[in-house]
């Protein structure tokens, strides 16, 4: 008996894998469609902040002012356009031509050569990108920074003037601070989001417009057998996806690969085994792939892209929403894939999170074979 069933599941399989490549809309969804979002994630999606335009306002042309524009010049976090008048500026900033102004009044050199006054430069940003008008701040802040330790190394002046309490950052995992680094491991989560829920929402949603799905449910398969049947191909063309977007990260994009593939394989078959299952479960409800193409795009990654950690920090979400991404089987996997690409094999953050991925998985697939046991009654 056990060989029979072998036997069956085997037969169900090989004719999985023949209906795959004779659909060529699953080979599209499997290999060509990640090569497209994650070439638009890497290139498209991007947090830094660089080359901002700015506008510099010289209402003084001494020695001490040309110096300070030659250095936001010389930055390369912004492109600078100087003007001797600060209306020369306003319109375009208002317009979005320009995200800040930094105005350096005429009493500039008078006020810092005085040891009894201080120096104030006005800077104006563009709110309406509150994330880009905190850069600005921030930036420009660094700059005069830099150039008022440049100024007093050039004056030499005495040690005992320099602060006495300094400060060395060090960031780890991602030194260069490089959103692309933090951005495509959550961006080949989404990836493989929406690529597993595909997989099975559309093609056997097919199968029950054509009838054969009904046809192969009343042969004397098990339950067992036909999920087997269904998901080992796709898992399959999962896995070659989630490898075509490591190795494109890891070649084209240069993201840093520091855990171990059997780790990444073990966690990667985990989520994929949910993503399917979940598909699975909305054609099996849907029975068509128009619907199943529309819930998988709201259940699968509207969800995970909001609600994963992938662009919003969780921890400032409001407490009920935190509460919700439990549910999200995205969030656990971006967690793995940012520690695996960037950290390495934590086993304090990856065991919890594969425990949580395997959990959502055995709850989908008890659902789905729920639900297909009814429609064999």
């Amino acid at each position: 008996m056990r060989i029979v069933r072998l036997r069956r599941t085997a037969g169900l399989i090989r004719k999985e894998m023949a209906q795959v490549v004779r659909d060529p809309s699953t080979v599209l969804i499997a290999f060509v469609l990640p090569g497209i979002l994650l070439f638009l994630f890497g290139y498209g999606v991007s947090l830094d902040a660089n080359r901002v335009r700015l506008g510099l306002v010289l209402e003084s042309t001494t020695p001490e002012a040309q110096s300070l524009a030659a250095a936001f010049q010389n930055s390369r976090y912004f492109e600078t356009r100087i003007a001797r008048d600060r209306r020369e500026l306003e319109e375009d900033l208002v317009a979005g031509k320009l995200r800040g102004l930094v105005i350096v009044p005429a009493t500039f050199s008078e006020t810092l050569r005085s040891r009894n006054a201080s120096t104030a430069l006005q800077v104006i940003a563009d709110g309406s990108e509150p994330n880009t008008a905190s850069f600005v701040q921030n930036y420009v802040q660094g700059v005069v920074a830099n150039w008022l330790t440049q100024q007093s190394a050039e004056l030499g002046q005495p040690r005992s003037a320099a602060p006495r309490v300094s400060t060395e950052p060090r960031v780890w995992f991602n030194p260069g601070l490089q959103s692309r680094w933090f951005l495509l491991p959550g961006s080949i989560a989404i990836i493989m989001t929406i690529i597993g829920t595909l997989l099975t929402a559309l093609v056997v949603a097919r199968e029950w417009e054509r009838g054969t799905m009904e046809a192969l449910m009343a042969t004397p398969i098990s339950i067992v057998e036909l999920l087997a049947g269904k998901l080992i191909p796709y898992y399959l063309l999962g896995m070659g996806s989630m490898a075509v977007c490591v190795i494109v990260s890891v070649t084209l994009f240069e993201l840093p690969f520091r855990g171990s593939v059997l780790t990444l394989v073990v966690v990667s078959s985990v989520f994929l085994i949910a993503m399917l299952a979940l598909g699975l479960l909305i054609s099996t409800v849907t029975k068509n792939q128009f619907v199943a193409s529309q819930i998988a795009l709201v259940v699968g990654f509207l969800p995970s892209f909001l609600l994963s950690g992938f662009v919003f920090e969780i921890s400032s979400m409001p407490e009920p929403i935190q509460l919700l991404t439990r549910a999200i089987p995205a969030r656990y996997f971006v967690n793995c894939l940012q520690t695996i690409f960037l950290a390495g094999d934590i086993r304090s953050v990856l065991l919890p999170n594969t425990f949580a991925l395997g959990v959502i998985a055995t709850v989908l697939m008890l659902l789905v074979a729920r639900k297909t046991r009814r429609r064999l009654d």
